[in-house]
């Protein structure tokens, strides 16, 4: 993992909020932080994040500042978009992406 993706992945750990549990995966070439079996956010290699926000979630979702569509190898992920590193900066704001993140997996049936 590069020293953007541990120090994402160190912030995402400390404002997840403390009744919420994750896993950590092996995925994307990082980790992802799975809730109940579901892939909720992964820091990427070059500082941004993949953040989980479902189909119905996607358009709010691309409104916000830094956040774009998730491209994997020319296809889209429906349902995930990418946010830029400069836009979750501040804990404030990665806070709300985590938040926004977690209604949606909270949503899905457990795996």
């Amino acid at each position: 993992m590069s020293m953007a993706t541990d120090e994402l992945a160190e912030r995402i750990r400390a404002l997840l909020p403390a009744p919420v549990h994750c896993l950590e995966k092996k995925m994307f070439g990082g980790i992802a932080f799975m809730h109940q079996g579901n892939m909720l956010v992964a820091p990427l290699k070059d500082g941004s994040m993949l953040a989980r926000v479902g189909k119905d979630g996607m358009e709010d979702a691309l409104a916000l500042p830094g956040a774009s569509i998730m491209d994997m190898g020319g296809r889209s992920m429906g349902g995930f978009v990418v946010v830029s590193g400069d836009a979750i900066e501040d804990d404030d704001d990665l806070s709300r992406w985590l938040q926004r993140c977690l209604r949606f997996v909270q949503t899905l049936p457990q795996k």
